[in-house]
Order: structure tokens, then sequence, then C-alpha cells
């Protein structure tokens, strides 16, 4: 009797990982993490208009000084978020699909609401993203603010973000968004432990809450700049508009 071998493999290591579901989720997972150490990190930068003009016009002008490496962060956060979703769509498409009519039931009533709309989150926060660069980053959603300069002749960001906030239909744009933004990474970060090998039940009993307060705390930080320019708080420069 003739031995039939199998043709040996010509896909390389990561292909054959990237083919399978750890490894889609590894990627999303990683792509996850560095989106997340984004969303902190930019977080503070806004803070900066409790400030005052000068310390958030100053941070503006930090990260231009950057030059092209700032255009190569953007470049490769905006790949980490095109993996990300590509994968997440994937993923859910593939699950829906391999998975039979019983399993799906008895998965959906074991899930939490934020894990049953992932997904949909998902593309909201994809969506927020891609209205926040037009509004605050290119400036292609109000032009008219791009012409703004402080007394020292800097771009007056800080003027250009309370022009914007005053707007109730953008603000409540921001709020709903960063609500969204914020019930999506509840289920995000316990499922990127998870895809780790994190998800013991002692580790699981201090994971959720600690989620729960990390969201929290994105959602209170970020609410508070179009709060604060609504409520009177955050004002306009004399002489501006």
């Amino acid at each position: 009797m003739q031995d039939v071998n199998a043709a040996p493999t010509t896909a390389s290591m990561p292909a054959r990982l990237l083919n399978r579901s750890i490894g889609k989720k590894l990627l999303m997972s990683l792509s996850g993490l560095v989106l997340l150490g984004y969303v902190v990190g930019h977080l503070i930068g806004n803070l900066q208009i409790f400030v005052g003009q000068n310390a958030l016009n100053a941070y503006a002008v930090f990260l231009r000084s950057i030059g092209a490496w700032l255009w190569i962060i953007r470049a490769f956060l905006l790949g980490m978020l095109i993996i990300h979703v590509w994968f997440a769509v994937k993923l859910y498409f593939e699950n829906r699909s391999a998975r039979p009519i019983r399993y799906k039931r008895k998965v959906y009533q074991e899930a939490t609401l934020s894990s049953r709309t992932m997904i949909w989150t998902g593309i909201g926060v994809f969506l927020f993203v891609v209205y926040h660069l037009l509004h605050f980053t290119f400036i292609v959603t109000n032009p008219q603010y791009s012409h703004l300069e402080d007394a020292l002749g800097r771009h007056d960001v800080y003027s250009m973000v309370i022009l914007g906030f005053q707007n109730y239909l953008i603000s409540a744009v921001y709020l709903v968004s960063i609500a969204i933004v914020s019930y999506h990474l509840v289920h995000a970060a316990k499922s990127m432990f998870q895809t780790w090998g994190l998800n013991d039940t002692n580790f699981e009993k201090i994971l959720r809450p600690a989620t729960v307060i990390f969201a929290w705390l994105i959602l209170l930080g970020y609410i508070a700049i179009p709060i604060a320019v609504l409520a009177g708080i955050v004002k306009l420069p004399e002489g501006v508009i």
C-alpha cells in the first residue's frame, strides 16, 4: 500500500496564526491595548483646557513640534484602529456562521449586554473617531475655526474647542459617543485579559470592578470638557469672535 504524505504547508507561522481564532483575538487585544493607551494619553492632553488657554495651546504646539514623527504616530494609530476593526468584524461573522442555533441561544442568554453589543458599540466608536478627526484634527467640519490665533500667534486650540462645544448638537454627539466608548471598554478590557489567559476566578473578581471604574473615569474625564463649556465654567478669552 502506497503511503500518502500530506503536502508541506508553505504558510508562515504568523499567517497560520492569523487564520486561527486565537491569532485574530491576540492581534485584536494588542491593537486594542495600543488604542487604549492613546485614549488615556489623549484625555490627559485634553484636560489641559482646565489649566487655561496657554496650557492647552502650548500642548498643541508641542505636538506639532514633533514634526514628521507626529504623522508617523498618527499613521500607526490609524493602522491599529483598522486592524482592530477588521478582525473584530471577521470574528463576529465567523462566530455567527460557526455556531448552531441552540448554542447561539445559550450563549446569548449567558452573555452580558456589553458583550452582546460589542460589535455595534465598536462600529459606533469607529464612526466617532472619524468625525472627531474631521472636527478637531483636520478642521474639515468647521473650517472657520482654523484661522484662530492666541496673543502669541499660536493656533488657538483652546478657543476652537470652546466654540465647538458651545454648539449643543456637537456637545450632544460627543457626550453620547464618549458614553459608547466607555461602555465598549467595559467588555473590551475583560476580553483582552481573557485572550492573554488571565481569566481565573480570583482575578475576575478584581477585573470586573476595575474595568467598570476605569471606564467611568474615562467617561467622566472626557464629558467634563463639553459640560464645563456649556455650563460656562470654561470660557472664551476676551476678543475671540
